[in-house]
């Protein structure tokens, strides 16, 4: 068989995004080598029936559903490792996240498993799956085709698009799993969703993002009033500088040591555009840039740059969009 299994993370009643993408990834590829696409989420009495059943919209066959702990990597990895050596999935995808990167390297190593990440497109070829990923700073990519009964695919943050389809209710089938002594080791003390300012940054469509042009952590404040400014899914991310100085928190931030994000609107103030920086959010549908030295690397892979002082140019920002959105 070349059914896919995928990992959907929950929160509080309401699915992941990236999840949801890599369900619908799942559902797409698998159709074209003959398969199903699968789903396991693990966690408690808040896994209704409802909740399983509607990733059958995403194109999930079925929904494996083990009660355990939510969010931590190891339970998660017995789970998927039960439901593959009893159902023989060809292939594992996850979305981006780090979470994603823990369980599916996990796994990797429980089944002794080919594991490719940062994968940015999937692809059937000679009725198998094929993972495509960028390489030497995005600047090549690398192709990774699976040896042996299992290959692990975890995608970049926003790579797979989470698409609804025509598809009924997914089946679900719930799953006894007696976890490894190791897997129960550590304990959910507190949970909360990794935020940049009260909203998920790998998952906004808006990204405000502030590096030492901003000059101090109380300019900060510029780069939250746009953010709100924009409202809805729009947040405020960092650099790993202004991360370093105190400014802003490690959630924040963007870049190779951060998150990488791929929002539709990207709005750099006062960030230079090292390389570093680039790696984590050059896959933005649109990226606008403000600096005040015109030379900055960031306006070479800009779609528009504006040479200036951001510390008069966000207010006014700011003030425009509050008008249009008066009008």
């Amino acid at each position: 068989m070349a059914d896919v299994l995928t990992y959907v993370l929950h929160y509080e009643g309401e699915l992941n995004k990236n999840s949801l993408g890599a369900v619908s990834e799942g559902a797409a590829r698998a159709s074209e080598i003959g398969g199903e696409c699968h789903a396991v989420v693990v966690g408690g009495e808040d896994l209704s029936d409802d909740l399983c059943r509607s990733l059958g919209a995403y194109g999930a066959r079925k929904v494996f559903r083990a009660r355990g702990p939510e969010g931590l990597a190891q339970p998660v990895v017995d789970v998927m490792a039960k439901v593959i050596d009893e159902h023989g999935h060809a292939y594992a995808l996850f979305g981006g996240g780090l979470l994603g990167f823990e369980i599916g390297a996990g796994l990797a190593a429980r089944k002794h498993a080919g594991v490719t990440m940062e994968v940015i497109s999937v692809r059937a070829e000679d009725g198998r799956l094929v993972a495509e990923r960028p390489i030497l700073q995005d600047s090549q990519i690398s192709v990774s085709r699976y040896q042996g009964d299992l290959g692990i695919i975890i995608g970049r943050i926003n790579a797979f698009e989470a698409r609804a389809v025509n598809g009924g209710p997914a089946e679900v089938v719930d799953v006894d799993v007696e976890y490894s002594p190791w897997s129960t080791q550590a304990e959910m003390v507190q949970r909360g969703e990794q935020r940049g300012a009260d909203v998920d940054i790998e998952g906004a469509d808006i990204l405000v993002a502030g590096g030492r042009g901003l000059g101090n952590a109380e300019n900060f404040k510029l780069a939250q009033d746009l953010a709100a400014a924009f409202g809805g899914s729009s947040a405020v991310a960092a650099t790993r500088a202004v991360v370093d100085a105190g400014w802003y928190p490690y959630a924040a931030q963007i870049g190779q040591t951060g998150k990488t994000v791929a929002p539709k609107l990207y709005l750099a103030a006062g960030i230079s555009g090292a390389i570093q920086h680039k790696v984590g959010m050059q896959s933005s549908e649109n990226i606008v840039a403000i600096n005040k030295d015109a030379g900055a690397p960031i306006f070479e892979f800009s779609d528009l740059g504006i040479v200036g002082d951001l510390n008069k140019i966000l207010p006014k920002l700011t003030e425009a969009i509050k008008a249009k959105k008066a009008s």
